[in-house]
């Protein structure tokens, strides 16, 4: 009986001895599924959403100097409601421009003017703003080009017979669940690949069904934003990282360090991933405003700016429109468009009244039926203008 009992011990070490090992050389990857199951928390959210990089692997995107500064403008006078505004949509960073000059900036809930942040979808529209620096310098032939052309691993995908502009668009048919709220939605299977070290392009390859023929449907999803990245990867042999300070935030300027959310093959996570400061986010709206240029230098073709941020793709009739990873609100004016992240996040440009608002936020109820309209609604005010 001893020795049985003697046996069974040294069999139990042997197993709590492997079982340390194995957690010992998934650790990285133990650590990064919790984070994503945690991301969201209540308490962890804010945080979270200021230190990605120590939740997931990243690719910093060294810049060389300091921006050359936004001048100050008087103090912008703002709605009487902004404070319930800012509490209620947990808003943790915000600057305003008004003709080029930050006329209000505020930090809340612990964050700070330095702090990188999280972008999500507003990375959407960095990547079309990029795109259209390569295909004016002619490494895409066309909107119209296949994106198997580009990436021919996608050949026998659902993505096989979809157009660039159908990416760029969110046309491209391929069935995609979005609902944040679903453990087992598509864009959840796709945050845990991320976390566990996995290959985004193989998920996006790996998606055989679709919804209808590609162009004839808007249906938002967030997989076409990563095979839009595959084609400038595919067409320029460089990475979306590099291309990304080299063509757009060297030459916008940014603080401190910006850095991409990577995947296990250090692929960006070009659909959301992109983490830099409020003040930067502003200057890209800035620069978008001003038709790709700013402080006197051009950065993305102006004919680009005007037909991304303009109403093309076929929405159904509702209170927003969408051009190339860009929103267009159903009722705007000429030269209102805004970049929209989950969670709060805003780039808002309203050309008439020179103003452009960029917002961080960890708001956790950002899909209550109210939240765009809210959101809206305030810009609005500070804009000035009428509709």
């Amino acid at each position: 009986m001893r020795r049985v009992i003697r046996r069974t011990g040294q069999i139990l070490a042997v197993l709590l001895l492997i079982l340390a090992a194995l957690v010992a050389w998934k650790h990285e990857e133990i650590k990064r599924l919790r984070a994503v199951t945690t991301l969201f928390d209540e308490d962890r959210i804010v945080h979270n959403f200021s230190h990605m990089d120590a939740l997931f692997e990243s690719t910093p995107m060294p810049v060389p100097a300091p921006p050359e500064p936004l001048p100050r403008g008087p103090a912008l006078t703002m709605p009487a409601d902004w404070d319930d505004w800012l509490a209620r949509r947990a808003v943790t960073g915000v600057v305003v421009l008004k003709d080029g000059k930050r006329v209000h900036e505020d930090y809340r809930l612990g964050t700070q003017q330095s702090d990188q942040r999280i972008s999500w979808s507003v990375a959407k529209s960095y990547l079309s703003g990029l795109f259209g620096i390569l295909l004016a310098e002619g490494h895409v032939d066309s909107l119209d080009d296949l994106v198997t052309r580009y990436v021919p691993e996608l050949e026998g995908s659902a993505y096989e017979g979809v157009t660039i502009r159908n990416v760029l668009q969110m046309t491209s048919g391929v069935t995609f669940d979005e609902d944040y709220l679903d453990f087992w939605s598509d864009i959840n299977k796709m945050g845990r690949v991320l976390a566990l070290g996995g290959s985004m392009d193989d998920f996006a390859a790996g998606l055989s069904e679709r919804d209808g023929p590609a162009g004839e449907r808007w249906h938002y999803v967030s997989i076409d934003t990563h095979v839009l990245g595959m084609v400038v990867r595919g067409a320029t042999g460089r990475s979306l990282p590099d291309l990304m300070a080299e063509k757009l935030l060297v030459p916008m300027g940014t603080y401190g360090t910006p850095f991409y959310l990577t995947d296990g093959y250090g692929v960006a996570f070009a659909l959301g991933g992109l983490n830099v400061t409020t003040r930067d986010y502003a200057r890209m709206g800035e620069m978008f405003r001003l038709g790709g240029a700013l402080q006197g230098r051009q950065i993305v073709p102006q004919d680009w700016v005007e037909e991304s941020t303009a109403p093309s793709a076929p929405t159904e009739a509702g209170k927003l429109r969408y051009g190339y990873q860009w929103w267009i609100p159903a009722d705007a004016r000429k030269g209102e468009f805004m970049a929209r992240g989950v969670y709060g996040q805003y780039v808002y440009v309203d050309r008439q009244s020179l103003t452009v608002v960029a917002i961080n936020a960890a708001d956790r109820n950002f899909r209550d039926a109210d939240a765009f309209d809210d959101a809206l609604a305030m810009f609005r005010q500070i804009a000035g203008g009428t509709r």
